[in-house]
């Protein structure tokens, strides 16, 4: 295998579950082929860089193997290594998640009779 599809390699790889959403991710611009937006029938080859955008973050990896069918995780990982900078943005970026919930506030019990009318009142619904 010389080359697959980018929305193979990146379901195959387990960035997304579905190749739909893969393909959809491409269209919408969140995944970069050598720096240069990717469709979903480009063809990746081994040695390309990809920067990959979905709801686990920002992903910096280099292809080290290819594959067009999905295995398990263990597999999967072995697929790709990702960019000491990628890895180190990820964890800070997770961090500061983590330390925004200590400032969170958050109510400390259900809405009274009143306060339920005026959450009514400002989504619109009455």
């Amino acid at each position: 295998m010389n080359s697959v599809r980018i929305d193979k390699y990146l379901w195959a790889a387990r960035f997304f579950k579905t190749r739909s959403l893969a393909t959809r991710a491409c269209e919408l611009g969140r995944i970069q082929s050598n720096n240069q937006p990717a469709k979903p029938s480009r063809e990746v080859h081994i040695g390309d860089m990809l920067r990959i955008t979905n709801d686990g973050g920002d992903f910096e990896i280099e292809i080290l193997l290819l594959s067009d069918i999905r295995g398990p995780a263990s597999v999967a990982q072995t697929l790709y290594r990702e960019t000491d900078a990628s890895r180190e943005l990820r964890q800070k970026v997770a961090a500061e998640r983590k330390a925004m919930r200590e400032f969170e506030v958050l109510p400390t019990g259900r809405p009274s009779k009143r306060d339920r009318r005026h959450i009514i009142q400002f989504r619109g619904r009455c």
